[in-house]
């Protein structure tokens, strides 16, 4: 296939830049107006070239060079544009401090003369004009006016969700591999492995799937230990056996050496009958398969082993059984009917429009039988109407790219083609990451806002509004999948990437992404790659430094996802000396105990993470990142304290930690006005939190979690006026009462106690783990009157009773409650609620009987009206289906059937 034209939505981005009136306010104030106004105009006429090169191929070694050098100006200009602003901030910053001795000092590492900083940015400047001349200057073509179908709006609306509700076609694969399991005659091997062979997108997965979920292997088959493993990548013997550990007990031993491994995994296995998945396997070296297979004969006889593979050498090596499963492509009729399932609202609606059922023919057709490609190009097509756009779809010059039989690549690249261009660019993004990653819908698009990749909001509109909307379009357009709630009735979603998908955005990605699994990788290393991830199996840092380094560009991002212990110090001062203007650094489980007080430097870094790192201190010269919207040190459980500067963090978003410190009233968080997520993990000794607290203007969610030490809370935390979601987790010493120190305090409160406008609106309420509660208390009442949506009490061991009346809970539509033994019934006024539509208890025992239709059932009469009814894990009534508020996803099509064609 070939190299896929720019991202025009980054030279949109450069261009609103120099074109905003900040950049006319920062020229204004330097002396560059004429020079910001000749580079715009510059870069109107490339963005006109671009807006017809976008959808064509690169056809010519000279024009690839040409494009690769406008995309490397284009980020020059960007870096420059970004240091005026992080200039103009840092001021702000300082002059509003000014009346502060110590805020000058702190400051002094920029207090460069106004003069020098003109003189050096002007250079830049005129550089960066000069070079787009010449750029300008070797472009031959004319512009010509784009294809219209570019233009077109997007076809699906935010909020409809198209999720094919089954796998068709599959019934007798998933038969035959059921039967292998079941088999337990004298001539089966002791642990029998079953290949499961297709090409890319051909439903592998999702056979091996329903197999899994199947209730015969749940129920029937005595399978001890039941194991899901993605591999993916190439991997050797001790990622194998991590892998697999991982899988069975959510415990990472990747630290440890491979004899460890090996024992760890024998007793694992030891005597018990297990069913182990490996999915998408590729290597094919019989050697490490038998070293793995000779530790998975430990598992007592009728164990089980499905492989899928794009291979068949890797099933012949692998395979105990013969023939071993081959999936071919779906045939003509079915791969319509799911086409036509994807493209239309109602069933049968294409019989309404024969033109178009003609052309969804031709275009199926052109699918080759592959699910994958006919699910997306389904969605794609989804309610339109246009003739137009289903010609355009079938007579794209993309199909003339199918490389071989069954190529599903061109296919995905046409659904990509369509996209809004600035979805082209957070999709390609994604290919940093491995496959079979779980994103999440927190952590994801503050990856896509560090990157600038969402476009500036309305008037009224949130970044995180922005960001929710493009998840949304990229799940109807089939990009990503297997979204499931991180906890029953949470707003956060994990979900994840097809590996094919993740093929077509490492496609377009390649040269200016480059993805290391191994030191082998360093030879695809150039000057054009901003974007580093390494991925897997470890990298030896020194030959990072030394080998790597010097042959990429200025990096924009520097990525670890590995298994095993991350980068050290020397590291991170080799980022600070070579790439100044990386937006993201991500260092999970770092080596680090201390990071270099000349972290400063990297003036532009926008998202950071030292999630589970060995930091024992963080130097107060970080809190000088102005830019940074996202900062973790969540998990480092040796952090003696925070910074006390951290007032100064003024763009942080995003902030989530682990310390030792037992009160945190010294370190200005309170000061954090533009901070919109909170999360505090894991502090043993934390005792106290901030008194300013309600200063969080912005906090939309706070999370507090494991923190078994914590007293009390600020009384303060009552006028948190924008909070939405708010979780207690594991605090056993934790009283949610707020008691009022004085009369003086008593008066302020009574006179606040009226005003609606500084009480928080609580949408989504999540309280375990938290010993002393016994009821809600009321300043909690108050912050979701009226608003509240989702309720989760678990494990309140004292909890006796739910609020009667229930006139603050009338918009609950979710409540959950687990493993409170004391509570006795439920009130009478929640027949009332009309909006609840699930109802979930769990080891209640005194309320369980109370709900069942049977028996005494004194509670059923005023819940038989909520839709689903759950009574300890079995579904007593199931009338609807309740959609998640944050994304209007019906829950059951996610979960419960998945598509993985």
């Amino acid at each position: 296939m070939s190299r896929v034209g720019p991202d025009v939505s980054m030279y949109k981005d450069v261009l609103g830049k120099l074109t905003s009136l900040a950049c006319e306010e920062i020229s204004m104030v330097w002396g560059f107006r004429k020079d910001v106004e000749k580079l715009a105009n510059n870069l109107k006429y490339i963005e006109a070239v671009l807006l017809d090169a976008d959808d064509r191929p690169i056809d010519s070694h000279e024009r690839r060079v040409w494009l690769e050098n406008l995309k490397d100006v284009c980020y020059d200009a960007e870096d420059v544009l970004d240091e005026f602003e992080i200039e103009v901030v840092r001021r702000q910053v300082r002059n509003r401090m000014s009346s502060r001795k110590k805020v000058s000092n702190f400051f002094s590492f920029s207090n460069t003369c106004p003069l020098a900083f003109r003189l050096r940015m002007g250079h830049k400047i005129k550089e960066i004009r000069e070079r787009l001349n010449e750029i300008k200057a070797d472009h031959k073509e004319t512009p010509t006016e784009r294809k219209t179908h570019e233009n077109r709006a997007v076809i699906i609306k935010a909020n409809e969700i198209v999720v094919a509700s089954e796998v068709i076609g599959r019934e007798m694969e998933k038969e035959k591999i059921i039967n292998l399991l079941e088999d337990h005659s004298e001539h089966s091997e002791k642990v029998s492995v079953i290949p499961i062979v297709g090409v890319g997108g051909v439903g592998k997965t999702a056979v091996a799937k329903l197999v899994y979920d199947d209730e015969r292997v749940k129920n029937d088959f005595g399978f001890d230990l039941k194991m899901w493993v993605c591999v993916s990548v190439d991997l050797d013997l001790k990622q194998w056996i991590v892998k697999i550990i991982r899988s069975a007990t959510s415990r990472n031993y990747s630290k440890l050496d491979v004899e460890p491994l090996q024992r760890k995994l024998g007793e694992l296995l030891k005597d018990k009958k297990y069913l182990l998945v490996l999915d998408d396997v590729w290597s094919d070296s019989r050697e490490e398969w038998i070293k793995l297979n000779t530790l998975l004969m430990e598992g007592s006889c009728g164990s089980k082993i499905i492989v899928t593979t794009r291979s068949h050498s890797v099933a012949s090596n692998m395979s105990t059984v013969s023939p071993y499963i081959t999936l071919g492509t779906l045939p003509q009729d079915v791969c319509l009917s799911l086409f036509f399932k994807c493209a239309f609202r109602e069933l049968g609606q294409e019989n309404q429009h024969p033109k178009l059922k003609q052309i969804g023919e031709d275009i199926v057709k052109k699918c080759g039988g592959i699910p994958l490609a006919v699910r997306t190009l389904g969605s794609l097509l989804y309610s339109s109407t246009d003739e137009n756009e289903w010609k355009h779809v079938r007579d794209s010059e993309i199909w003339k790219a199918r490389e071989k039989e069954n190529e599903i690549l061109p296919a995905l690249k046409l659904s990509y083609d369509q996209l809004p261009s600035h979805l082209k660019r957070c999709f390609v993004y994604c290919s940093l990451f491995p496959k079979d990653f779980v994103f999440s819908s927190y952590s994801l698009p503050l990856f896509w806002m560090a990157h600038g990749l969402l476009q500036s909001p309305g008037e009224n509109e949130k970044l995180e509004t922005v960001s929710l909307r493009y998840l949304k379009e990229l799940l109807s357009r089939c990009f990503f999948q297997d979204f499931e709630p991180i906890f029953e009735g949470a707003d956060i979603l994990f979900f994840k990437m097809h590996d094919i998908m993740h093929d077509l955005a490492s496609k377009i990605a390649e040269g200016e992404f480059l993805i290391v699994d191994s030191n082998r990788k360093f030879k695809l290393a150039s000057k054009t790659v901003r974007h580093l991830a390494f991925v897997g199996g470890n990298v030896s840092e020194k030959e990072i430094i030394s080998d790597l380094f010097p042959k990429v560009g200025n990096l924009r991002t520097i990525s670890f996802v590995i298994d095993g212990e991350g980068p050290g110090k020397a590291f991170v001062e080799a980022c600070i000396r070579r790439f100044r203007c990386l937006r993201v650094l991500n260092l999970g489980d770092s080596s680090i105990e201390v990071l270099p007080k000349e972290i400063d430097k990297l003036k532009h870094l926008r998202f950071f993470t030292l999630t589970g790192s060995k930091l024992t201190k963080v130097p107060k010269s970080l809190c000088k990142l102005q830019s940074l919207q996202t900062f973790t040190l969540g998990l480092c459980n040796r952090l003696e304290e925070l910074p006390k500067d951290m007032r100064y963090m003024i763009g942080l978003r995003a902030f989530a930690f682990t310390s030792k410190q037992n009160n945190l009233q010294k370190n200005s968080i309170g000061c954090l006005d533009s901070l919109r997520f909170l999360y505090i993990d894991n502090c043993c000794n934390l005792e106290y939190l901030f008194e300013d607290i309600d200063q969080l203007k912005a906090l939309q969610l706070l999370r507090i979690w494991n923190c078994p030490s914590l007293i009390s809370l600020p009384q303060s935390i009552k006028n948190l006026s924008s909070i939405e979601n708010l979780t207690f987790h594991n605090c056993k010493k934790l009283d949610l009462e707020l008691r009022l120190k004085s009369d003086r305090e008593s008066i302020h409160h009574n006179q606040l106690s009226g005003d609606t406008t500084t009480r928080p609106h609580l949408k989504r309420l999540r309280i375990e783990g938290i010993l002393q509660l016994v009821k809600l208390p009321q300043w909690l009442l108050e912050a979701f009157t009226n608003t509240l949506q989702i309720l989760l009490i678990n494990n309140c061991p004292n909890f006796i009773a739910l609020p009667d009346p229930l006139q603050y809970l009338i918009s609950l539509q979710f409540l959950q409650i687990v493993d409170c033994p004391k509570l006795a019934s439920l009130p009478e006024d929640i027949r009332h609620l009309r909006e609840l539509k699930v109802l979930s208890i769990a080891d209640c025992p005194m309320v369980s009987d109370r709900c069942l239709p049977a028996g005494t059932g004194e509670d059923w009469p005023n819940i038989a009206h909520i839709p689903t009814i759950r009574i300890d894990g079995e579904t007593i009534q199931s009338r609807g289906l309740w959609s998640l508020a944050s994304l209007e996803i019906q829950p059951h099509c996610i979960i419960k059937k998945r598509v993985h064609q």
